[in-house]
C-alpha cells in the first residue's frame, strides 16, 4: 500500500510530500493546483513514459518517490516492512 508520495520539480509542484492513509483518497483543489500532476507522478512511479516538458522550469530533473508498506499476510506477518521506489 502506498503510504507516502513525494514529488519534486514536476510542473507547478516545487517540493511536496503527500501522506496517504488507509482507505480511499480524493484529490480536490482549484484549477492549476497540481491535481493532475499528482496522478502523473503516480504513473511515473509505476513506469509510464516520462515527458521532459513536465520538468519544472529551471530544474535539471523531476523526482518522484513512493513509500510503500507491506500488506500483512494471513498470519499477520508484515514481511519485508517498507519499500521506497524512486524515479528521476
Amino acid at each position: 500500500m502506498l503510504v507516502e508520495l513525494r514529488v519534486r520539480d514536476l510542473g507547478v509542484i516545487d517540493d511536496q510530500a503527500l501522506l496517504l492513509g488507509a482507505g480511499m483518497t480524493a484529490l480536490t483543489g482549484e484549477t492549476g493546483a497540481g491535481k493532475t500532476l499528482i496522478v502523473e507522478a503516480l504513473g511515473l512511479l509505476v513506469g509510464e513514459r516520462a515527458d521532459p516538458l513536465l520538468v519544472r522550469p529551471g530544474a535539471d530533473e523531476a523526482l518522484v518517490e513512493g513509500r510503500f508498506a507491506a500488506e500483512p499476510d494471513a498470519a499477520g506477518d508484515a514481511g519485508a516492512g517498507e519499500r521506497i521506489l524512486a524515479r528521476a
